[in-house]
């Protein structure tokens, strides 16, 4: 199995009752799915370990009856099942089944994704078949997947790269997301830098392009260290147009965080583009980090394309 994945079909688990978890929650369903290899089982435990009814690969037929016995249910107030290209041709069927399901109980889609050569590696480690196929390649079954997929994808209400989790981490932060407890304290921010150069983030919420500001990259000696290096950051804020850029990105955030907040959000990814991901976002994204730390909020600095020597 890849780190993420289990192959086949899994019976019904139901959860253990946690004291506290899942007393008094609100009637609900959620639906995993996604590509194969970025992390769906993983995701459903998650569901598990918050105190949802967890079920793998659930026929598509059965879903409209299975969100009714949830709603009808005295014992399951909330439930996470997978749905995957297991289905088949059938997955076809999904975005008018689920406005079907809707009706029945509030419903929502986790869309799981990562990039192409990250999955190929998951594979590889692994060494186990995609499920599409044996006897085509990794990544042309990924293209063919990714297609299938697609409609399901575009009615995803969430939709979350594990390209840089670990297990852990992708545990962490369903867990994050879907905790049901005071969300003023549960929301978490993420600001993240990333290059250009390498694709903008998947499950970025808001995206700032500091592409405008001078880049230390054509300094000599800032060429091989990061924003992160307290010479390079004196570089980035030297600049009139990094103060206004921080002044007002830092004011919108404060006002934007507690209607968040008030709407029950609970994860926010804030992302910070450069060229390469080295220099100015990394700056940036640990800048705002600070300022939202001493607003109060919850808050991490991610870098996905910084050096990892640095």
């Amino acid at each position: 199995m890849t780190p993420f994945e289990q192959s086949g079909p899994q019976p019904s688990r139901k959860a253990p009752n946690h004291k506290g978890e899942s007393k008094g929650r609100a009637k609900e369903l959620v639906i995993v799915t996604g590509i194969s290899g970025a992390g769906k089982a993983s995701a459903l435990k998650a569901f598990e370990d918050l105190g949802y009814h967890a079920v793998d690969n659930l026929p598509l037929e059965l879903l409209p009856d299975f969100a009714e016995l949830v709603g009808k249910s005295t014992e399951i107030e909330s439930a996470a099942i997978v749905v995957d290209i297991r289905e088949g041709q059938t997955l076809d069927r999904l975005p008018e089944i689920l406005k079907d399901v809707k009706t029945v109980l509030p419903t929502s889609v986790v869309f799981l994704d990562a990039k192409d050569d990250v999955l190929v590696r998951r594979y590889s480690e692994t060494r186990r078949p995609h499920p599409l196929s044996r006897s085509e390649t990794v990544s042309r079954s990924i293209v063919e997947e990714r297609q299938l997929l697609d409609p399901i994808r575009n009615v995803a209400d969430t939709l979350i790269d594990t390209s840089n989790f670990n297990v852990h981490e992708l545990r962490a932060n369903i867990q994050t997301r879907y905790s049901h407890g005071d969300k003023t304290k549960h929301l978490l921010v993420s600001c993240l830098s990333f290059g250009f150069k390498n694709g903008v983030p998947l499950d970025a919420d808001m995206v700032f392009d500091v592409r405008f500001l001078p880049n230390p990259h054509f300094v000599p000696e800032f060429r091989n260290k990061t924003g992160k290096d307290p010479k390079v950051a004196e570089f980035v804020r030297s600049f009139p147009q990094t103060v206004q850029f921080l002044a007002r990105v830092t004011e919108l955030m404060l006002f934007l965080l507690p209607h968040y907040v008030e709407e029950g959000k609970s994860y926010l990814t804030v992302a910070f583009g450069c060229t390469g991901g080295q220099h100015r976002s990394v700056m940036m994204a640990e800048e705002m980090a600070q300022r939202l730390k001493e607003a109060g909020y919850h808050v991490k600095a991610l870098h996905r394309d910084m050096p990892r020597q640095a």
